[in-house]
């Protein structure tokens, strides 16, 4: 079962794969959803990042939380969502 994180804070322009790319330093992803409007289509400014592995999102967290991305402070945790 994957570990999913949630990612604040992100870019309006920032893709998924950006993401993926970032995350994958420290582990396998297994799928990024960047939320969006289901109107607009626009991003929420949040994403949940998937990783195969529970140790690679804690190192994932311990590094990248409040890090700078594209000029914004991301805050990377532990989601609260559902795993169903």
């Amino acid at each position: 079962m994957s570990t999913r994180l949630h990612v604040g804070n992100i870019p309006a322009t920032l893709i998924a794969a950006e993401l993926e790319a970032m995350f994958s330093q420290f582990g396998s992803v297994d799928g990024v959803e960047i939320a969006c409007d289901a109107v607009t289509g626009k991003s929420k400014g949040f994403a949940i990042v998937a990783m195969n592995r529970s140790a690679d999102a804690l190192a994932a967290i311990g590094r990248l939380n409040f890090t700078q991305l594209a000029g914004r402070t991301i805050a990377v945790s532990m989601s609260r969502a559902s795993t169903s």
